[in-house]
């Protein structure tokens, strides 16, 4: 179907359009992200479902698209991949993306971080690699275990890329932001590490994990960073196969005893950081430990 009457039923506004059903939503994406449609209707596409909000069933489609045209992430010896999307960066934070990912592969996974810069004013979790020596690849290896390895998006998709570079033109965020921190892009068993800046995100995101049956960890991340705050003890929901399993209740307000965080949220001092927690220099955080255990359980349930 032309993405034009696509467009008729998702763009009449939040109570009047029509949601799609999950083999449409799939032909509407594909479309987008094949790029066979004009730069004028992919901004339509945007705004209409900015407006009008993706149901899970449109989201499983856009999954179902974007695994048709995505480079998918072989492991050497077939355990499951530990899939880190990282895509808003630090703000008032240090990124610890990096610190979680090196901690997994330290417990003997394969890690791979996904991401892209989003925003121009933030610290990327490709710029903190760097600086630990982890560089990013331009095409798609077999990660090997206790391996972190990092991909751009365009390796993955050039299309999901495209997309996700729209917010530069228009200001606003997209599906693709969205479903760049749900989707597997393993060849085989993985466990997603998501996470949501607000509540009503958990909702829909658990909903979409049990549709598609992903193997995941979902936990309100640190500034959209899919690792726990150091500062508190989140709660983390785990789904295996996409069954919902309750991993950690959390709990509120900020921990009596914090870790000492650098200051700056900068690349070196970041990294240094980092360097010192993985020497044993100073200790992990809580938090941060405690998500480590979980994404292994999951890993040895999936």
């Amino acid at each position: 179907m032309a993405i034009s009457q696509y467009l008729k039923e998702i763009g009449r506004g939040k109570q009047g359009a029509r949601a799609l059903d999950r083999a449409r939503a799939a032909d509407l994406f594909g479309q987008v992200l094949d790029g066979a449609v004009t730069d004028l209707e992919i901004g339509a596409f945007c705004l209409a479902m900015r407006i009008k909000g993706e149901t899970p069933e449109e989201m499983a489609g856009f999954l179902d698209a974007t695994y048709q045209r995505l480079q998918r992430i072989p492991t050497a010896s077939g355990k499951p991949l530990v899939v880190l999307p990282s895509y808003n960066g630090a703000r008032r934070l240090p990124v610890l993306t990096p610190l979680l990912a090196a901690l997994v592969a330290r417990r003997g996974l394969p890690v791979v971080i996904h991401g892209a810069a989003t925003e121009s004013s933030r610290i990327f979790v490709r710029d903190v690699l760097h600086a630990l020596d982890v560089q990013a690849h331009d095409s798609v290896p077999a990660v090997r275990d206790g391996q972190v390895v990092f991909l751009p998006t365009e390796v993955l998709s050039p299309g999901l890329k495209r997309l996700l570079d729209v917010r530069k033109v228009v200001g606003l965020r997209n599906s693709a932001h969205s479903l760049v921190k749900l989707m597997n892009p393993a060849v085989g068993k993985a466990v997603i590490v998501s996470s949501y800046t607000h509540p009503e995100y958990a909702v829909a995101m658990a909903q979409v994990f049990e549709l598609v049956g992903a193997t995941a960890l979902l936990l309100r991340g640190t500034e959209g960073e899919v690792v726990a705050d150091a500062r508190r003890l989140p709660q983390m929901d785990g789904f295996i196969r996409g069954v919902r399993v309750p991993l950690e209740e959390g709990r509120k307000g900020t921990l009596t005893d914090l870790p000492d965080l650098p200051r700056e949220v900068d690349v070196d001092t970041t990294a240094a950081y980092i360097r010192d927690v993985l020497a044993g220099r100073k200790p992990i955080p809580d938090s941060l430990a405690l998500q480590v255990e979980h994404i292994l359980h999951l890993a040895d349930a999936s």
